[in-house]
């Protein structure tokens, strides 16, 4: 933090620590000192108290006055997230939050993740928080209740809490995460006792909530779709932006044909005339000079092609402190498939990484297809980004350096970085670029059916006409995502019951794109595209509506 700190940063500063003492996981994602055996209070009085604690720190920003250009962007980042946080608790969503990916069944489970595994005390920590998993599953379960007794609140779709059923009873099983934690290899024989005690406590609470699940069934609406007044909700938590969404289903429809169309020119360049984009990608993945062999290979492949970008990019087209000259890939302990970033401590004793989740059984990985994702998590995407702001922390109070993460800000600059890195040459391999496209093929894809099934939208004829529902998303998204059958249900499962996250990617890549147009428009002769990455990525992420307002400021 720098010396003058500002009533604005004070206020800011208190904030996070308030939250850190609610949420005992948000300190083990901040490095944070505290209590890391603790597990977050999901119960309704829980999540009222992290309500209440928003709600006065609102009425002090609001009352707070801004002393210069930095405190403008504090006190209207906060005033939009946080009013923003109250309007989703007082519409009753957070009570029985349920999707595949994101909610507190995986979130209670998946800080484990990032827990130490060094020392005795390490695992002294992990067996103390596996015995507290019940209490954080029994507060989960009482909100589950709580908005399934009361017919005025949301509550998820059949879909998700079937899902819900279905990974509860695989956490609660006798090969779970739970017990392969507690047989690592790497634990103290003489914590066996207290690691198995505390597995036996998390399987029996996810029993419970698999049962809890089952007995909600009655209660779950069937359609999948939230409406356009909800939705619209969604939308502005995940972009920090209104906007149009009719118009941007239009764009959504636009910009998939035009991806489409970039392909099929690169099909016939890699292999001539009357190549189709799919037969094109089932080429690449045949061949070997493009193929890694086994997790090990992949491990190093990402980190040589990180560090690569690293080097090349700094100084270049971006400032790039030592600190974050570090960036480690690795294989993530789970198996469900996921490519995620973790960010750095404070003081980056614990530096960016990015984490592979492979499946069981694969073994065989084809890079024209995942550089693309390198730069998306690592350089110049997730790690650059939210490694800056963690650097900046002496610059910019803890709330905007640790704690602020708006998802189309930091999703949309991933997609930005991945165009952005195609745009510099480092996807000129034309196998390379189709990887690139066809990650944003998805993309653009999801914005479509995202938006088309939650609002109610008019399904294309070629799709099936009519309104879109469950039934019409799937062909669509199996022809625009050339994955495996077992992932791209799962996306569509993530799409239906998290409605707004996924377009965030593609839109909050649009809404970066026209930020930095509209720079460049304004300064002429005088726009330097590194100027605007250090300037745009020193504000931390915020919403991107206050995000334009700054860089138009």
């Amino acid at each position: 933090m720098s010396e003058t700190r500002t009533p604005l940063d004070q206020i800011a500063d208190a904030y996070v620590d308030t939250m850190v003492s609610l949420s005992p996981t948000l300190a083990t994602h901040l490095g944070f000192e505290g209590d890391h055996t603790a597990l977050d209070d999901y119960s309704p009085a829980g999540l009222k108290a992290v309500a209440d604690a928003t709600r006065a720190t609102l009425r002090k920003v609001e009352d707070a006055e801004a002393l210069n250009a930095n405190d403008v962007v504090t006190r209207n980042a906060m005033i939009e997230r946080l009013s923003l946080e109250l309007e989703l608790f007082d519409a009753g969503e957070t009570y029985a939050a349920l999707n595949n990916l994101a909610s507190p069944l995986q979130d209670i489970r998946s800080i484990f993740d990032l827990m130490a595994t060094d020392t005795e005390d390490d695992w002294r920590t992990i067996a103390g928080r596996m015995a507290n998993v019940g209490g954080a599953i029994d507060g989960y379960i009482e909100s589950l209740r709580y908005a399934a007794e009361r017919p005025e609140l949301p509550f998820p779709a059949i879909r998700q809490i079937n899902i819900g059923i279905q990974q509860s009873d695989e956490l609660a099983g006798d090969t779970s995460f739970w017990n392969q934690l507690a047989d690592d290899d790497r634990a103290p024989d003489s914590l066996r006792v207290d690691l198995k005690a505390g597995a036996d406590v998390a399987r029996a609470a996810y029993a419970r909530l698999a049962d809890t699940f089952r007995s909600l069934t009655d209660r779950a609406p069937v359609a999948d779709g939230v409406g356009r007044e909800r939705y619209q909700r969604f939308s502005r938590e995940f972009l920090g932006a209104t906007v149009d969404l009719d118009e941007t289903y239009q764009w959504g429809l636009e910009e998939l044909q035009r991806i489409i169309t970039e392909q099929e020119a690169i099909a016939v360049e890699l292999y001539g005339d009357g190549t189709t984009p799919e037969e094109a990608m089932k080429r690449l993945d045949e061949d070997p000079g493009r193929q890694l062999q086994g997790t090990d290979a992949l491990q190093k492949w990402m980190q040589t092609t990180a560090d690569a970008a690293v080097d090349a990019l700094a100084g270049e087209s971006f400032d790039i402190a030592d600190e974050l000259r570090r960036l480690e890939c690795c294989i993530a302990p789970t198996q469900d498939g996921g490519i995620y970033y973790t960010g750095p401590t404070a003081d980056f004793s614990r530096p960016g990484r990015m984490w592979w989740s492979v499946p069981p059984g694969v073994t065989e990985f084809a890079t024209w297809r995942e550089k693309t994702t390198v730069y998306h998590e690592g350089v110049p995407g997730h790690h650059l980004q939210i490694g800056q702001a963690t650097y900046r922390a002496k610059d910019l109070n803890k709330w905007r350096s640790l704690l602020c993460w708006v998802s189309g800000h930091g999703e949309g600059w991933a997609l930005y970085a991945e165009r952005l890195m195609a745009d510099l040459g480092f996807l000129d391999d034309p196998g390379d670029r189709m990887g690139m496209l066809d990650a944003q093929r998805m993309r653009a894809a999801r914005v479509v059916l995202d938006i088309g099934v939650h609002v109610g939208k008019e399904c294309p004829e070629e799709w099936g006409g009519g309104i879109w529902d469950e039934a019409k998303a799937w062909p669509f998204l199996k022809a625009n995502v050339n994955m495996a059958e077992e992932f791209v249900r799962f996306e569509l499962d993530r799409y239906l019951g998290w409605p707004g996250q996924a377009p965030s990617y593609k839109v909050g890549q649009r809404l970066w794109e026209q930020a930095r147009d509209e720079t460049a428009a304004r300064e002429g002769d005088e726009f330097s595209l590194k100027a605007f990455h250090s300037r745009a990525l020193d504000l931390g992420s915020v919403g991107l509506d206050v995000l334009r307002e700054a860089l138009a400021g």
